[in-house]
């Protein structure tokens, strides 16, 4: 059953984040991870707080493929350039 992961996302240090982004989409490729779509918030419609401006939607075959990925070594090496690069929220959804 397909999974998706959905960031928000401020950045903070476009070069760095750059470099960040790099890293996970090879790490993420190992785990079948494809990119649905990313963009840039234009209004928030509801109210509330809203904060990151961008946002970005990837699905897994399975929960299971997201949570490999990030408890991998090489996921868990990138935390402290993620950190510096951006403030990101990531949760993860499975498919009805």
């Amino acid at each position: 059953m397909s999974a998706f992961m959905i960031a928000t996302i401020t950045v903070k240090k476009p070069e760095k984040f750059g470099q960040y982004l790099g890293a996970v989409q090879k790490l993420a490729s190992l785990y079948n991870a494809e990119v649905l779509t990313k963009g840039k918030m234009i209004r928030n419609i509801t109210g509330g707080d809203s904060t990151h401006a961008q946002t970005l939607i990837v699905q897994f075959p399975d929960i299971e493929a997201i949570d490999m990925l990030f408890n991998s070594v090489g996921y868990q090496s990138l935390i402290p350039l993620r950190e510096e690069a951006a403030d990101i929220i990531m949760t993860s959804y499975q498919s009805n």
